[in-house]
Order: C-alpha cells, then sequence, then structure tokens
C-alpha cells in the first residue's frame, strides 16, 4: 500500500528566513505574497491575523489576493496530481511576507481548505511566525 501524498504548508516572515524542507526532498514552492496590500499597514488589523474575520474580508474585498490565489491553486494542483500519479511521498509550500502575520497566514489556510476539498492528502499547516510567538508568550 503506497503513502498519501503529505502537503506542508507554512506561513513565514522573511525577516527570518524560508523555511527549510524536513522531508529530504530539499524544497517546494515559495511564493512572496508582499505584493499584496497588507492590512498590518491599518492599526484596526495591527492585532489580528491572517484568520481573523476583519483580515479574511479585506482580502477578498479590497486586494488582489483572490487573483494572486488562483494562479497559485492552479500550480499546486498539477504538482499534487503529478506527485500523486508518481507515488511521491512529500510536497512543501511556503508562503512568506513582512512579519507572517496577515498574508502568509490568510495564503496557508486558503491554499489548506482548497487542497482538503479536492484531494485525498495530508495536510499540515505550521504558521512559523505565530508559533513562535505563542511559545514567547508562554
Amino acid at each position: 500500500m503506497k503513502d498519501k501524498l503529505t502537503v506542508t504548508i507554512n506561513s513565514f516572515s522573511y525577516k527570518r528566513a524560508i523555511p527549510e524542507d524536513k522531508s529530504g526532498n530539499g524544497g517546494g514552492f515559495v511564493f512572496d505574497c508582499r505584493a499584496v496590500h497588507n492590512p498590518g499597514r491599518y492599526e484596526e488589523y495591527q492585532s489580528l491575523t491572517g484568520k481573523d474575520r476583519q483580515v479574511i474580508d479585506f482580502f477578498e474585498q479590497k486586494t488582489e489576493m483572490p487573483q494572486f490565489l488562483e494562479h497559485v491553486f492552479s500550480l499546486v494542483e498539477m504538482s499534487v496530481k503529478k506527485y500523486q500519479e508518481r507515488n511521491f511521498t512529500h510536497l512543501m509550500v511556503s508562503f512568506g511576507c513582512t512579519g507572517g502575520q496577515h498574508r502568509s497566514v490568510y495564503c496557508a489556510e486558503k491554499l489548506a481548505d482548497f487542497l482538503q476539498n479536492k484531494f485525498n492528502i495530508h495536510i499540515q499547516v505550521h504558521h512559523i511566525e505565530q508559533e513562535l510567538n505563542q511559545k514567547e508568550s508562554l
């Protein structure tokens, strides 16, 4: 029996580093979200993340995020299909932005939802900057 494909999806801050692929495959997709308008520039969004409804609405109504993700989904979907055909076991997709809080988190969540609804695969989501902030606040 073959192993199901695992897709690891990361959000991260370019201020820290591009995430390392620990699967042994040596990489994957890295999408730069900094071209999309940043809600972090506005005080009302600064304490929120890409998981919060206000930020989600901002991206979906006031930015070019839907077009950005349309292209991302197309590229990743093509790879997932091919990886499954070839019995690959791992694909990594990372989204970077300035602080790893709004744009990259939103994109990681949206890609996870898209893939979960389309494929029978394992999905792991890591919001690196957010996870580090939680550890620091403990």
